[in-house]
């Protein structure tokens, strides 16, 4: 069974910095980061293909954010910083365990991602 459980949400003040984490049993080939605020869709913010360690990032957060992972410790990391009020959004673990043909991570993740119940970003100017 597929167990993703994020942590590190919180409120915080514009230009500061927070670490989400992302407890994920078992090997996935993608693992990645998406967000949804409130009336939006939901946005891919950041993808690792976990073997090779190669990341994608939305426009909106790069140079900003940063996901990386520690796979002894079956985790994934996003850290986040200079942040906006725009970044204030519900933030979604998302992994999937194999490799989907002709698609990009993300693409993959949002169509067959399993998901953790997400953690709260609250971002005040």
């Amino acid at each position: 069974q597929v167990q993703l459980v994020e942590s590190g949400g919180g409120s915080v003040q514009a230009g500061g910095s927070l670490r989400l984490s992302c407890a994920a049993s078992g090997y996935y080939y993608y693992k990645g980061w998406f967000r949804q605020a409130p009336g939006k869709e939901r946005e891919g913010v950041a993808a690792i293909y976990t073997a090779s360690g190669i990341t994608y990032y939305a426009d909106s957060v790069k140079g900003r954010f940063t996901i990386s992972q520690d796979n002894a410790k079956n985790t994934l990391y996003l850290q986040m910083n200079s942040l906006k009020p725009e970044d204030s959004a519900m933030y979604y673990c998302a992994a999937v365990r194999e490799q989907m043909y002709g698609m990009t991570a993300i693409q993959a993740l949002r169509r067959f991602g399993s998901w953790g119940q997400g953690t709260q970003v609250t971002v005040s100017s």
